[in-house]
């Protein structure tokens, strides 16, 4: 099994990001990310063996929730810059409870053998990946027109969860199928 944890956007913001990217999917042929599957990973879990599920949804109910998120999402780029762009994300902007979160989830999976994530936790929603087949110029177009934009504020929700994902592979991308949920906020 292929799993990461997240957070689902909400209806608002992901037609907001369609709109964004309706003219877009016509000027570059990339491996676009389906509105359904449009998240914030909080951690990338990777392979992990079916049999040890329960185990890793137990470590993961047990963490104390930083309550409720108030999340923004603005402003579009790429990763790892528009120089050399692999990813074409949307950036995120929370308080420090988002970050709190993926710390957390670290912490809570280390001790079943997760590995810690080695690079700064940086949340952004992966919109499309750009394929190194892609042609110079519609790569160049693609960065040209993103840097032209100047209405990126796509919405703000409150996550009120966070959840496990299944990753599976099909012909047509990636499907993520949520297999848990919990909340956020604090119970009282």
């Amino acid at each position: 099994m292929r799993l990461f944890t997240g957070i689902s956007l909400n209806d608002e913001v992901t037609q907001n990001l369609q709109r964004m990217l309706a003219p877009l999917r016509t000027a570059a042929n990339l491996r676009w990310t389906a509105p359904e599957n449009l998240h914030i990973t909080t951690k990338f879990i990777g392979t992990w063996p079916e049999n040890r599920l329960a185990e890793l949804k137990t470590a993961l109910a047990a963490i104390d929730p930083p309550g409720n998120l108030e999340i923004t999402i603005s402003h579009a780029g790429f990763f790892p810059d528009s120089h050399r762009p692999r990813v074409l994300l949307a950036g995120v902007n929370s308080g420090p409870g988002l970050a709190e979160l993926a710390k957390k989830i670290d912490d809570a999976l280390e001790p079943l053998g997760c590995p810690r994530e080695a690079r700064p936790y940086s949340p952004h929603v992966t919109l499309a990946r750009i394929g190194k087949d892609q042609s110079r110029e519609s790569v160049r177009k693609l960065v040209e027109h993103i840097a032209s934009m100047t209405n990126c504020n796509f919405g703000s929700f409150v996550a009120e969860s966070f959840a496990l994902f299944l990753s599976e592979s099909s012909g047509g991308g990636s499907v993520y199928t949520k297999l848990a949920a919990w909340p956020l906020g604090r119970s009282t």
